[in-house]
């Protein structure tokens, strides 16, 4: 087996490794060892009465090229986890276990426990237990060097407790939460223009590195809004991922209204300056394909919005009223003004 590229000591080299990784992630409810055939969580340990379950998967997408390319691997697991607990805490979901995909053409078990450690620590920051996971070693799928990540959330919330966008009223204020950077969307046109620049990964970006500044983890907004949730009503949540504001915002509000965003209201980090200059993109083209700085959206009624930026504020978030909802004809959509 190891002559035809795959290499089982390797595998269960890695796994003893991660293993202390995965034990710093354990959180009530989460009972078994990795290395099992199976992840097990006991819901009785949350204390939810009256519980939904909320589920999510997502990847990084392209980004692990960057991560390839740069030879850092340790962020990439935070993007993979971000990922999925950001969907999951705009239910208003506390997210609870977190399982790993882990696809390559030869494991290289010092890059898949970077990778792993990246992981481990979106779950500490998101609240999650990394209950298990799979590594699957293909030859002959993967060019040498390369790999892919997927990753599974499952979440919890109480049933009179979920946020689904219901509650939107014209008047409420949009409060919008500062992105880290590109997070893990738009990739693809990422490479592309760092191809045509002909600028170098490892060239200087401000103060680091052009390589770094798109490999910036996806930012984990669970801790914040989960706390602001608890001391004012939240309306909707939208994570701002493919697609933009301009496509996420209207999927969690009611027909009959627009969002109104003042795009004025904030300065977009440097990296989508630069993206917007040397891929000679039109701006309708980089709000439906970046966040453009903006990685969360919270709708909250106008009288709660001092209360609410002062939350996110001992939380550690950048944030800021960026729009309102308006009055709107047939689908909820948004305006940039």
């Amino acid at each position: 087996y190891a002559e035809a590229g795959v290499d089982i000591d390797a595998g269960n080299r890695m796994v003893e490794l991660i293993k202390p990784l995965v034990r710093a992630t354990a959180r009530p409810g989460a009972l078994a060892e990795i290395g099992g055939f199976g992840g097990v969580f006991d819901l009785k340990a949350t204390g939810f009465k009256d519980p939904l379950l909320v589920a999510a998967n997502d990847g990084v997408g392209t980004k692990v090229k960057i991560a390839i390319e740069t030879g850092r691997h340790d962020t990439i697991g935070i993007d993979l986890v971000a990922m999925c607990a950001n969907d999951i805490v705009v239910s208003g979901a506390e997210p609870l276990f977190f399982l790993d995909y882990f696809a390559t053409g030869r494991l290289n078990v010092a890059q898949g426990a970077a990778i792993v450690e990246g992981i481990a620590k979106g779950c500490e920051l998101s609240g999650m237990s990394l209950v298990g996971g799979e590594t699957a070693e293909m030859p002959g799928m993967y060019a040498p060097g390369d790999y892919d990540l997927a990753g599974f959330a499952v979440g919890i919330v109480e049933r009179a407790r979920i946020i689904d966008g219901q509650a939107v009223r014209v008047g409420d204020a949009i409060i919008a939460l500062a992105s880290s950077g590109a997070h893990s969307n738009g990739y693809s046109l990422v490479r592309k223009v760092v191809e045509r620049s002909g600028v170098a990964l490892d060239s200087p970006f401000e103060s680091s590195t052009l390589g770094a500044a798109l490999l910036a983890p996806t930012r984990i907004y669970v801790r914040a809004v989960r706390a602001l949730a608890e001391v004012v009503p939240v309306h909707a949540l939208a994570h701002i991922t493919g697609g933009g504001i301009v496509e996420n915002l209207p999927r969690v509000l009611p027909d009959g209204v627009r969002a109104r965003i003042d795009s004025s209201s904030w300065q977009r980090p440097a990296v989508f300056d630069w993206l917007q200059h040397n891929g000679n993109i039109d701006d309708a083209e980089m709000w439906r394909t970046f966040n453009c700085g903006v990685g969360m959206l919270v709708v909250v009624p106008a009288d709660a919005v001092t209360k609410a930026l002062a939350v996110l504020d001992r939380h550690g978030e950048t944030a800021w009223v960026a729009g309102a909802i308006e009055p709107g004809d047939g689908p909820a959509h948004v305006h940039l003004a």
